[in-house]
């Protein structure tokens, strides 16, 4: 485990600030564990939240595009906001199970070989180094050292030869991230018409503007949020997420205009 503040390094390392990256390097190991503690799940909760509300807006154009009445629209947005954030939510699940189970499969079979031919591991290993620029002798040495910690050996095995990281992330827990992520930012683009159901006379194409402003700005902050995983600048995510999310939306609504005579 690093012992170092992760984010105070990236920090640093935009900034490029020397002594900053410095001293995060210095930081004690168990306040690096501190500060990351909620950064397990933030792939989960940021990319359930911009598929919720990027399918949930599409759905709302593509009605109001097509001429379809405000209670048409609310129980399209909230079928899609639940059944979909389900499906997201299995998938995540899924996918997180799968992804561990390989890494597991693969580290049994990446331990019996080690302790089973060591020495044909050990002449891959010598391989790996050399086609990375090390010299016969370096490579032999370095090989040399990590062979005498199986475990080291091991996860070194599993990163140069396979390219596999260990992760320790929560199946469960990445799919309930993902669902309530995905159901609470899907009902954003929803809230105008929510509220427009308490009044017989509004015009669901004034509530679409409204959902609009709306879905802007969350995207745009979710866009931002998005660089915890990326790292890349926040207003340059942010403004990137709201223009493929512009995109996705006037997809929708030109369609649902164009099919609009289908609607009789």
């Amino acid at each position: 485990m690093a012992t170092r503040d992760l984010e105070r390094a990236r920090l640093a390392y935009e900034m490029g600030d020397t002594e900053e990256s410095r001293l995060a390097h210095l930081v004690a190991h168990k306040h690096n564990e501190k500060h990351s503690a909620g950064g397990d799940f933030i792939k989960s909760f940021t990319y359930g939240g911009l598929d919720g509300i990027l399918t949930t807006f599409s759905i709302v154009s593509g009605s109001i595009g097509s001429g379809l009445g405000l209670a048409v629209v609310v129980i399209l947005g909230l079928s899609n906001v639940f059944s979909d954030g389900l499906a997201m939510a299995f998938g995540d699940y899924l996918s997180t199970k799968s992804e561990q189970e390989y890494q597991k499969s693969e580290r049994a079979r990446e331990t019996w070989e080690v302790e089973n031919s060591p020495e044909g591991e050990m002449m891959e290993m010598e391989e790996l180094y050399k086609a990375k620029g090390m010299t016969e002798d370096d490579a032999r040495q370095m090989t040399k050292i990590l062979s005498r910690n199986k475990e080291a050996w091991v996860n070194v095995m599993m990163v140069e030869e396979l390219g596999i990281m260990d992760e320790n992330e929560d199946p469960v827990k990445n799919g309930l991230v993902t669902f309530f992520s995905f159901v609470i930012f899907g009902i954003f683009p929803l809230l105008p018409f929510l509220i427009g159901l308490a009044f017989s006379d509004v015009n669901p194409h004034t509530l679409f503007w409204y959902a609009l402003g709306v879905t802007a700005i969350i995207l745009f902050a979710l866009g931002a949020i998005k660089t915890k995983v990326t790292g890349v600048n926040p207003f340059k995510s942010g403004a990137e997420t709201l223009i493929i999310g512009s995109i996705a939306s006037g997809v929708a609504y030109l369609i649902g205009w164009l099919l609009k005579p289908l609607t009789g």
